[in-house]
């Protein structure tokens, strides 16, 4: 049993690397590397805040709500992620894979999970609870969030997809609680 969850871990770990020098060969293109800055940078709060300090100015009893449950979860995601990252220590992809740049500068020192995408995609799924018709906006966004993470070199598939459950989870129990 152990030398299978030993080959199993080593296979997916195999593919996870692979899954990053792919998505980075996008890094070639400067104009998607700069859009792809841009993004991230609005991901790293500027858009999700400036969105909190809006929707109750502007969207009533609604954008109340909204700006409390978003801000319920953006406590959470910060709690879990500063949990985690230094417990699992993993190491960003421009650090120990070859060909893999860093294309952005980065927040801290370690990339699972990520916190870019942690936050998007909980932001996105709690913005078109209170705003269906948002998610033709806000969940194109996390995606390119998501994206962006990888092709920058900043993260591996796994740190992105985890970060994405992650996100769906924290914004699902935030919603459940009010």
């Amino acid at each position: 049993m152990q030398l299978w969850l030993e080959r199993t871990v080593a296979r997916w770990a195999d593919r996870d690397l692979r899954w990053t020098q792919s998505m980075h060969r996008f890094a070639a293109w400067r104009a998607l590397v700069f859009a792809l800055v841009f993004a991230s940078r609005l991901g790293n709060g500027v858009l999700w805040y400036t969105l909190i300090g809006a929707l109750p100015l502007f969207g009533g009893v609604t954008g109340t709500s909204c700006a409390m449950q978003m801000t319920g979860v953006a406590v959470l995601n910060l709690a879990i992620y500063h949990y985690l990252k230094p417990r699992v220590c993993r190491l960003r992809p421009f650090v120990t894979c070859p060909g893999v740049r860093a294309c952005a500068r980065t927040l801290d020192k370690y990339s699972f999970p990520s916190g870019h995408t942690l936050h998007a995609v909980s932001f996105a799924v709690v913005i078109s609870y209170h705003y269906p018709l948002a998610a033709f906006a806000v969940s194109p966004f996390a995606v390119i969030v998501a994206v962006s993470r990888m092709v920058l070199g900043l993260h591996y598939p796994t740190d992105v997809v985890v970060g994405a459950l992650m996100g769906v989870a924290t914004a699902a129990l935030v919603l459940a609680v009010n």
